[in-house]
């Protein structure tokens, strides 16, 4: 299976700040040995960005990569791992978001969760529908930048596809 978060789903959040998350994401979380998620302020948006402990371990190991005491680490450290949360799952499948997160992502009655592959966003749906239009527009416009690795020749039977004589 691949490991990744895909898709986009729109739940409710309760009164309580509780939200379910979405069967998939908490599948592939729980697979990383930690039956929650970590969450944190966007750093580019109005939203939170969340992903299972690879991803999270991932980025620790970025930014131990930085000079010690160096003003960038600091930083990092302090804007990605001092904002962060360590959600577990209830029962249910869900998870209470914090009242700043709440508020950095202007969230009311409904999330939308969108997968980013190794990470994933909780939006505001209007919020994600702007940002998923402009998204789509650009992705229209640049989409000829992606390069696809060439494919290794095909093996066997005198390099052909098809397996047999014509």
């Amino acid at each position: 299976m691949l490991a990744l978060f895909t898709s986009t789903y729109t739940n409710k959040v309760d009164k309580k700040g509780r939200v379910s998350v979405p069967a998939p994401f908490r599948s592939l979380a729980a697979s990383q040995g930690f039956n929650g998620v970590f969450v944190y302020p966007s750093l580019d948006y109005a939203a939170i960005d969340g992903s299972g402990a690879a991803y999270f371990e991932r980025l620790a190991a970025m930014v131990d990569e930085l000079p010690p005491f160096s003003e960038e680490r600091e930083a990092f450290s302090t804007a990605i791992f001092g904002a962060s949360h360590q959600l577990g799952f209830d029962p249910e499948g869900r998870i209470i978001l914090p009242e700043n997160l709440i508020a950095h992502a202007g969230l009311s009655e409904a999330v939308v969760f969108v997968g980013l592959g190794q990470q994933f966003r909780i939006w505001e749906p209007t919020a994600f529908a702007e940002m998923n239009a402009k998204a789509a527009q650009i992705t229209r416009e640049t989409r000829t930048r992606l390069s696809w690795p060439a494919r290794a020749p095909a093996t066997g039977n005198g390099g052909t596809n098809g397996g047999g004589a014509a």
